[in-house]
């Protein structure tokens, strides 16, 4: 079963920084752009930031262009998303899902993971 699950989230400060982590389990990652999506109550899912499947293109949401980071590691088969100067705003369910690219829609990813909650608020 081709799964992807995601770990780091949590309750952080404003400012602060967390890093979400999309690990793959039963297919290597080699192979997929990663996509990193978050939803929050009451609100549709948005994209956040994507990586292609070598590493060498990356976008991200401009809502949070320059304050997040998106690398993998495909040795650890693992994709981060590393978000620093967290606003209240961030506050949303994280997920990864994979694509044969970054260019298309939500639609076009699949394998989504269960989700990693993340909760900005002093």
């Amino acid at each position: 079963q081709l799964q992807l699950v995601e770990s780091g989230g949590g309750l952080v400060q404003p400012g602060g920084s967390l890093r979400l982590s999309c690990a793959a389990s039963g297919f290597t990652l080699d192979y997929y752009a990663i996509g990193w999506f978050r939803q929050a109550p009451g609100k549709e899912r948005e994209g956040v930031s994507c990586i292609s499947s070598s590493g060498g293109s990356t976008n991200y949401a401009d809502s949070v262009k320059g304050r997040f980071t998106i690398s993998r590691d495909n040795a650890k088969n693992t994709v981060y998303l590393q978000m620093n100067s967290l606003k209240p705003e961030d506050t949303a369910v994280y997920y990864c899902a994979a694509a044969l690219d970054c260019s298309g829609p939500a639609a076009d990813f699949g394998s989504w993971g269960q989700g990693t909650q993340v909760t900005v608020s002093s």
